[in-house]
């Protein structure tokens, strides 16, 4: 094989992965919303095991997809960093840590019409800290809170009260138990809130695909 050729094999083979990138990505729409699945242990498997509703749904963290002619990013509040905006290859590769696994939802077509000022807004609150307390005020944020407050307006999600009560045992959970305590708090218990658990089971949604 001449030089020439080799050259060309290698340019049509670098065409076609960035094809393959390329049809990766372009299903993805402005205002999508990307669930993380929880882990079993820790601040994810708490969550987890006092929200999760189904076996399909197993979520501890949510963000919403910003797409524009360039790039595609989430904005979302986490841990680290509080309400922030990210690159999408950047929060794949950071969310997928643990075995962790992403799946892309949807608002059916009657409900896109919210998505413009949800987005504005969740431009409007970067910044913002991470509500470690996971009890709802307006100065910080935690992921699903993020996301119930941007699409607010037009009542998209609803908040609920909050249940800290492990479905095993039928009492609150070891974790919560420990985790106000440190705090001096109290487990704020039918408080209202959110979770990505309930927002996933949301009747408004779609589940498209898994990104990772």
């Amino acid at each position: 094989m001449n030089f020439v050729k080799k050259i060309w094999i290698l340019i049509l083979i670098s065409m076609f992965f960035c094809s393959c990138k390329t049809l990766k990505y372009n299903n993805i729409k402005n205002g999508d919303l990307v669930f993380v699945t929880a882990q079993k242990e820790n601040l994810s498997g708490a969550i987890n095991r006092v929200t999760q509703k189904n076996a399909t749904e197993n979520y501890d963290h949510i963000g919403i997809i910003e797409k524009n002619k360039n790039a595609i990013f989430v904005l979302h509040a986490a841990p680290k960093g509080g309400s922030q905006k990210e690159s999408l290859k950047n929060f794949i590769k950071n969310q997928s840590e643990g075995n962790a696994e992403i799946y892309l939802y949807r608002l059916k077509s009657e409900f896109q019409y919210s998505i413009p000022e949800a987005i504005k807004k969740a431009n409007s609150l970067l910044g913002k800290p991470y509500n470690f307390n996971y009890i709802l005020n307006d100065e910080t944020l935690y992921c699903s809170d993020f996301i119930e407050r941007i699409f607010r307006n037009n009542h998209i999600f609803e908040l609920k009260p909050m249940t800290f009560i492990n479905p095993k045992t039928g009492k609150t959970d070891d974790f919560w138990l420990k985790f106000y305590q440190e705090k001096n708090l109290e487990v704020p218990e039918g408080k209202m809130g959110c979770n990505p658990n309930g927002l996933a089971g949301s009747e408004k949604l779609l589940i498209i695909r898994k990104l990772n």
